[in-house]
Order: C-alpha cells, then sequence, then structure tokens
C-alpha cells in the first residue's frame, strides 16, 4: 500500500539545493558581467541546440500542440528575452546617480544606487506555456547575478523531465537547479526560505505560495492572470478587428493567461462581428481534430471544465456559436480537443462569466456605450490584460485612463507581452510585482543606497552636535516653514 511521502523526506533534498547555492553564491562574491553573460550563452545554446526535443516534449505533455506553436511561443520568445538581457546588462549593471542634499552636494557629498543579486531565486512555473515561463523570468533572475532553483508544473512531466536534464548537461546544480514532482513539491519549495520568490499560475494556488513565502519573510512577485477583457469600439475595420481577437484567442487553444476571455461589441455590429469571426476561423483552422495546429485542451479535467462552461449556457438557453468549420464531432475525452466557441451575451451568474476560461471560449458582450463597458470592468476585479480596438484617439485615451489593468494591448492580442522592454505583471487579484527586462533585472536585485560624504563636517561646522543651541533652533527654524 503506497503513502504520500512526508514533508521532511520532501523538504530535505529541497533545502540540501538551497544550501548548496547559498553557500556558492557567498563564495563567489560580486559576480562578474562576464560570469552572468555566460550563464544566459548557456540557456541560449541550450534552447537552440535543443528546439527540436523540446516540441517534441511538449508536443506529447498537450497529445497536440504543433511545434510551430512551441517555436513562437516558447523557444523564440525565450532566447529573446535571453538576448534583451544580454544587451543591456552592462548599462543596468552601473547602477543609478541620486541627488545628495544640500547643502552636502555642494562640500563632495554623493548619492547612489547600487544593484546587487538577492542571492538564491524561486521559480514556480505553470503548464500552458512550460518553456517560457522557465526562461523569461529566468533571464532577468541570473542577469541580476543570481542563482536559481525552478519548480516547473506536473501537469507537463515530459517537458519537466527534459529541461531538468538538460539543465544538468549546461549548469552546475549551485548555478541553476530544476526540482520536479506534484503538489507536495511544490508547497515545500513554496516554504523554503528564498531571496526572492516568483510564482504563475492560478490565483488561489497564488494565495498559498504567499501565505507559505511569508512565513520566512520571502518577498514574492505573483503573475495570476484572471479574466482579461476586450473592447471593440464602433470606430474601425469590425472584420480585421475580429480577425486579430481570434487569432490571439485560438493561439494555444485559450491556454494564456493573457488571453481574451470576455469582448464587448457594439450592439449594431454584433451579427457582423459574429461573421466575421467564423470567416476567420474557416481560414486559420478549417478541421479541429486532426488538425496538428490546432492545440488541444492540457488534459481530460480541463477538458470536462470547459465543455461544462458551454453546457451549462446552453441548458440555460444562451446563444453558443461553435466555430466549428466542418462539424466535427469533438466528444472524445480522450483527444481533448474542443472548437473555439461564442457563448453570446451570457448572463453574469454563469460559471463561463465567474472562472477564467483559460480554454478556447470568447464571452461575446454587446454594449451601446463606452461607459457601459467601463462600468463591468471596474466593479471586477483587475485583469492581467486588456485589449482595445478602434480608431477613435480620444476614445481609446478615455479608455486607458478610466480603466485599471496589469499591461494593454491596442489594435491587437498579446503583444505587450512579447515587448522585452515592457515590464510585466498583474495588480491586485491578477497578481503583484512585474519581471521582463529593467524592471525584471530591479526585480531580482537589492537596490542599496549608497551615501558618500563630502569632505567639510557639516554637522560639527553648523553646530547640530549637542550640546544644542538656540543656533539649531534657528536654523530649524529656517528650514521647517511653509
Amino acid at each position: 500500500m503506497s503513502s504520500q511521502p512526508s514533508i521532511d523526506s520532501v523538504l530535505a533534498p529541497l533545502q540540501n539545493t538551497l544550501d548548496l547555492q547559498r553557500e556558492a553564491f557567498i563564495r563567489e562574491g560580486e559576480v562578474a558581467l562576464e560570469t552572468r553573460i555566460d550563464r544566459l550563452n548557456r540557456c541560449i545554446a541550450m534552447l537552440v541546440d535543443h528546439q527540436k526535443d523540446i516540441c517534441a516534449a511538449v508536443n506529447e505533455d498537450f497529445g497536440c500542440r504543433s511545434r510551430h506553436v512551441t517555436l513562437m511561443t516558447d523557444i523564440f520568445t525565450s532566447v529573446g528575452s535571453l538576448k534583451f538581457v544580454r544587451k543591456n546588462l552592462k548599462k543596468w549593471m552601473k547602477g543609478e546617480k541620486r541627488s545628495a542634499p544640500v547643502p552636502m552636494n555642494l562640500f563632495g557629498a554623493r548619492a547612489r544606487i547600487q544593484y546587487q543579486p538577492k542571492g538564491v531565486i524561486g521559480i514556480m512555473t505553470p503548464w500552458n506555456v512550460p518553456v517560457n515561463m522557465i526562461f523569461s523570468p529566468l533571464a532577468d533572475a541570473i542577469g541580476a547575478g543570481n542563482r536559481v532553483m525552478i519548480k516547473p508544473s506536473e501537469f507537463t512531466p515530459k517537458t519537466s523531465e527534459l529541461m531538468q536534464k538538460l539543465f544538468r548537461e549546461y549548469f552546475e546544480d549551485s548555478e541553476i537547479s530544476i526540482v520536479t514532482g506534484g503538489a507536495e513539491v511544490g508547497a515545500a519549495f513554496s516554504s523554503l526560505k528564498f531571496d526572492h520568490l516568483i510564482f504563475t499560475g492560478a490565483t488561489s494556488i497564488g494565495k498559498l505560495v504567499m501565505k507559505a513565502a511569508a512565513e520566512n519573510l520571502t518577498p514574492v512577485t505573483l503573475e495570476l492572470g484572471g479574466k482579461s477583457p476586450v473592447i471593440v469600439s464602433d470606430s474601425g475595420n469590425i472584420e480585421e478587428h475580429a480577425e486579430k481577437i481570434i487569432a490571439g484567442k485560438g493561439m494555444n487553444s485559450g491556454q494564456l493567461c493573457i488571453s481574451p476571455d470576455y469582448c464587448f461589441v457594439p450592439a449594431s455590429r454584433l451579427e457582423a462581428f459574429i461573421s466575421a469571426c467564423k470567416a476567420t476561423i474557416n481560414t486559420l483552422y478549417p478541421t479541429i481534430m486532426d488538425n496538428p495546429d490546432y492545440v488541444a485542451v492540457i488534459n481530460e479535467r480541463h477538458y470536462d471544465r470547459v465543455k461544462g462552461y458551454i453546457d451549462e449556457a446552453k441548458e440555460k438557453g444562451v446563444r453558443v456559436e461553435a466555430l466549428n468549420p466542418a462539424g466535427e464531432d469533438w466528444s472524445d475525452r480522450s483527444k481533448h480537443k474542443i472548437p473555439l466557441h461564442l457563448i453570446v451575451d451570457p448572463s453574469d451568474e454563469l460559471k463561463c462569466m465567474q472562472d477564467e476560461i483559460f480554454g478556447p471560449i470568447l464571452n461575446i458582450k454587446p454594449y451601446r456605450t463606452i461607459e457601459e463597458c467601463l462600468s463591468f470592468i471596474n466593479q471586477r476585479e483587475r485583469p492581467l490584460a486588456m485589449y482595445y480596438f478602434g480608431t477613435d484617439k480620444i476614445e481609446r485615451e478615455h479608455v486607458l485612463a478610466n480603466s485599471i489593468a496589469g499591461g494593454v494591448t491596442v489594435n491587437d492580442i498579446a503583444m505587450h507581452v512579447s515587448c522585452d522592454d515592457l515590464p510585466f505583471g498583474g495588480v491586485g487579484h491578477s497578481g503583484m510585482g512585474n519581471y521582463r527586462g529593467f524592471e525584471g533585472f530591479r526585480t531580482f536585485s537589492h537596490a542599496k543606497s549608497v551615501y558618500t560624504q563630502g569632505f567639510v563636517n557639516l554637522a560639527k561646522l553648523a553646530g547640530t552636535l549637542p550640546p544644542y543651541s538656540e543656533k539649531v533652533d534657528n536654523m530649524m527654524a529656517q528650514q521647517i516653514k511653509k
């Protein structure tokens, strides 16, 4: 009879690796630019040299995931992030000059920020983009000079096993280490005393990770997703807007934390929008079930979850449009493929409007005024991403100024995430903190304040040392005033 491993048996090897990395970090001392670039280069070489194996492993985990999707969303994006850090690292490491106070600055005082690596960083990654979610924060963490431990999702075991094997070929465990396992390993991992922990995944798990990290006062970055809205303006070309939205929603079958979740469409143009969505699917995915370009839902549990949203909407009499050009039967759970569905004007109590979809469903909400859209969005938890489509610049700026989201793309889907020079992260319910580029470098660095005193002892000269006299009172009166 099998039994669950004890907490100690799971935690002990993790703690040993953490101790190994922390000792190596302390022994190394200042982390040279050349060392950091070498680690970035090894990551790039790993991805370039083993891209075929990586694509095969991800495809096996999903059941059907086009190598082109993995090349674009996992490998290309990861290599791009690593190269961006490599290109800018020398500049970032110089630190920043700050202003010393008057009058000390007149007598040689100087102030600056010195960026130092924090030590050992923990990275917990999800299954949906299993390679990029390792390398995107990893690029920032090793660029900042840290050692790193990584816990990938147990839902992509072939990819995780391959990543573990490759990292052992390219790095010492004292530099970067991958640990695999289920929920018990994840719980133990989040309880380690890291110098910073970043988690990407479900909000419910993020709360547990943050609670565990709080026991060690470990700083945490959380990227949690949520229901990302789209506003289609009455301005612009409705067919072009629909094409980009459906292409973006179809990417990875909607299994992206920044995937559009519900879409506001002008009521007067609703049918034109739905027709354009159908036309786009006919072009992109003329078939579904045996189409290698159409990504499967990750497993049967998520298949049942997504199908349940569709079934509930139909049972409630809500209009559901299946974007299934060939009219294929998709009831075989073992293939876990679901055509993209539009749920038109769902009521708020439906699960498809309560839960993050994270699958091939797009809710369509007809509207009459932009204020309706903003009111709906602002009454709900703040999303990780938001999208605006239209040519009305005044309306666009009004939407941006009167809504809050982790990031925004205008007239396309998800492109803000492809920009390495923009920080990526959520706000409120969709997460906290950010990474990517210089902001990522700062997230995984300690910004140490350094003040260098000038050549005059101003405290003694000004008479601000004890015993205090009327001179101090007069000086304070001159300074403390409106």
